[in-house]
């Protein structure tokens, strides 16, 4: 199984993750589930820089209802990822996240592409609730 990105999306952030001797397995490449992390480091540094929500156990604020990623290449120690994460399909509560990961010493080589399903909800009630007016700004 394999999902792909949509061609409609908008670049709305990047950052470089250094790879970690750490971060390899027994096979000598990164291991599947930190691929998710550099993934998720991203798209936290986005959401809390620039959409300003940072998380609030009593007030509203972004869950991810799924996740998904397709490796393409092994990534290996030592070396830098770029991961660029985009934004497509604004809804009035929820949007999608498409990330890419590439080295920095490779542009354009995709190692591993991945998104993930994005809900502003209200925590106290358990349920989702409208974007904010500031966040829906940022999705264009």
């Amino acid at each position: 199984m394999r999902f792909d990105l949509p061609e409609e999306k908008t670049l709305t952030h990047e950052m470089v993750v250094p790879i970690r001797w750490g971060d390899m397995d027994a096979m000598g490449h990164v291991n599947n589930t930190v691929y998710f992390r550099y993934m998720e480091i991203v798209r936290l540094d986005w959401l809390f820089k620039t959409c300003g929500a940072m998380p609030d156990a009593n007030g509203e604020g972004f869950v991810i209802v799924n996740a998904f990623a397709n490796f393409h290449l092994q990534l290996t120690f030592p070396g830098d990822a770029l991961v660029k994460h985009y934004v497509a399909n604004p809804g009035r509560s929820s949007f999608d996240t498409f990330l890419t990961i590439e080295r920095t010493d490779e542009p354009g080589t995709i190692y591993s592409s991945g998104g993930a399903k994005t809900v502003w909800m209200n925590f106290g009630t358990g349920r989702s609730a409208p974007l904010p007016e500031h966040v829906r700004a940022l999705l264009g």
